[in-house]
């Protein structure tokens, strides 16, 4: 979880695509689609639970998924294995349902256009990279296997996710600020309607105390009341701007769902899904009735049964081994 909560802060201080597709889309010209491994192999590095303990086939994942509404995919970002598994899935979605959609954290929304230029052959891979500032780090093998299937299939891709500086200003200067920008500019994100609340915001205090400190509840050990309560105040502020991704992202899967796509398929850092987190809080704020499964990547190695700390993490719980260069969560 630490790990997990350092990849938030570090977007904190990250980003998601609907569209309509007029016509076929050409092959990219600029850069070959990668090869991930098989499913087999990614099989073969993982195992799969129930939130309740079972044992879960991957028909099993395959069949919920594609009988859901919106499907959110947890997952840490750059995963070897995991991300060739969200890819694999995807591709099976769309094999059932041609009615899916593609759903990203890591585009922002005043990054739509670009995508649907791409999708639609109007650029080539080149100049979506080069507008849409895409790079290796930011999108790995997963995410544009997932991107590349959406575009053969004609789908649309939802950049989901609240421009960066709008979610720094909401850290900065609160959802006042952001209430007083343009129509057009509102357009841009969503504020919240109710903050999340429970274990996904105690969560989020803790890790980020645990962070700035090391004391009691991640306060910082023998500083003063007043360092202790601007510590605090910065940790709320930051997940003023946290919530404010969330907010965003459900609301962009829910337009998905209104105009009639079925499942969306939102691809998001697992912080933001386990355990009932922010993002699946809000989508069911606006959203009650939707079916949702929530598929949460664990990056660690593959155990016997499900830990106990996963219990209820998610619909389905992935291990699929540490990243290459992690050396503890």
């Amino acid at each position: 979880m630490r790990y997990a909560i350092a990849l938030v802060m570090a977007a904190l201080l990250l980003p998601a695509c609907a569209s309509n597709r007029p016509a076929p889309a050409p092959a990219p010209d600029a850069e070959a689609i990668p090869v991930l491994p098989d499913l087999a192999g990614v099989l073969g590095a993982s195992r799969i639970f129930t939130g309740d303990g079972a044992d879960a086939s991957w028909d099993e994942i395959v069949a919920r998924s594609a009988d859901a509404d919106v499907v959110l995919i947890g997952e840490t970002h750059g995963h070897p294995v995991g991300l060739p598994m969200a890819a694999h899935l995807f591709e099976e979605i769309v094999a059932r349902r041609p009615g899916a959609a593609l759903s990203m954290e890591f585009l922002e929304r005043d990054q739509q256009s670009i995508v649907d230029d791409y999708l639609s052959g109007v650029i080539d891979r080149k100049g979506y990279s080069s507008l849409a500032r895409r790079t290796a780090s930011n999108e790995p093998p997963g995410h544009r296997a997932m991107l590349e299937t959406a575009r053969e299939n004609h789908l649309p891709v939802i950049a989901a996710n609240a421009p960066r500086r709008h979610v720094t200003l909401a850290r900065k200067e609160g959802y006042d600020r952001l209430r007083a920008l343009t129509d057009e500019q509102r357009r841009l994100f969503a504020i919240p309607a109710e903050m999340p609340s429970g274990r996904y915001r105690d969560d989020f205090f803790e890790l980020m105390g645990s962070m700035m400190g090391d004391g009691a509840h991640g306060e910082p050990a023998e500083q003063t009341p007043e360092a202790i309560s601007a510590q605090r105040q910065m940790i709320e502020n930051t997940f003023r701007s946290q919530s404010l991704w969330d907010s965003t992202m459900a609301d962009s899967i829910g337009k998905a769902l209104d105009a009639g796509r079925r499942p969306v398929v939102h691809v998001i850092g697992r912080f933001h899904v386990d355990f009932g987190g922010g993002t699946v809080q809000m989508l069911r704020q606006g959203h009650p009735a939707a079916r949702i499964i929530v598929i949460s990547m664990v990056n660690e190695p593959p155990p016997q049964s499900l830990a106990d700390e996963d219990h209820e993490r998610a619909d389905f719980v992935a291990y699929v081994g540490p990243l290459p260069d992690q050396t503890g969560n």
